[in-house]
């Protein structure tokens, strides 16, 4: 029963991410919720799905397929850090190359923050966290879960960037050029407000840690 659920979820979690943004079922939703409503409704979904999918995970039979080192166990400690702080610099960040495409016109190429190093900080986060708890865990289970992400992540990124070419056009390939044009670290143009958004990583940081026993049902510590 419990693969049963686990490989529903899976399967309802690529549905939800496909459906929504394939036409003509796209255009539908974005007439009557709005830009800002469909990526809110999105996300609120993409949210509830995963929540399911790991409980899911969690229920189903454990098969172990590697012996765990000690290493492996200091991973996801290791990794989450910088994946928090990568999400605490692209929050609510204007990004014409993500995939609602936030703000194309108010985006400014010579200040682009993160945007500079990585069109998709949000998926590169992504793939940080799956990868180090892809290599954390040796079980069957979190194997498909964390892998699925993590090509999820790594798949998703070309797809968005064609996706955005597609809808831009020229003005996708003017944008990249002007930012590669900058200095390869950016000087912040509000560097308090830069400041705030690495604490609210590391706010996020420590949030996930505590919380992740209780959540979770497993200690993040060795």
């Amino acid at each position: 029963m419990a693969w049963g659920e686990f490989g529903s979820v899976v399967c309802l979690f690529l549905l939800t991410h496909a459906l929504p943004v394939r036409p003509p079922l796209r255009p539908w939703l974005v007439a009557r919720l709005g830009t800002q409503g469909f990526t809110l409704a999105y996300s609120v979904l993409s949210l509830a799905m995963l929540a399911w999918l790991i409980a899911a995970a969690g229920r189903a039979p454990f098969v172990p397929l590697w012996e765990k080192a000690s290493w492996q166990r200091h991973l996801p400690i290791l990794a989450m850090l910088p994946a928090c702080l990568i999400l605490g610099l692209a929050i609510a960040r204007l990004n014409p190359f993500s995939f609602g495409g936030t703000s194309n016109v108010a985006f400014d190429p010579a200040h682009p923050g993160i945007i500079r190093r990585m069109r998709h900080p949000l998926l590169v986060a992504l793939a940080i966290w799956t990868g180090a708890h892809l290599v954390a865990n040796g079980d069957l289970a979190h194997a498909l879960l964390f892998g699925l992400f993590l090509i999820f992540a790594l798949v998703g990124m070309r797809m968005i960037d064609r996706r955005r070419q597609r809808d831009m056009g020229a003005r996708w390939h003017a944008l990249v050029v002007a930012m590669a044009a900058g200095p390869i670290w950016p000087r912040p143009v509000n560097q308090g407000r830069a400041l705030l958004r690495l604490c609210l990583g590391l706010g996020l940081y420590g949030l996930l840690l505590t919380l992740h026993p209780a959540v979770i049902g497993v200690s993040p510590w060795p």
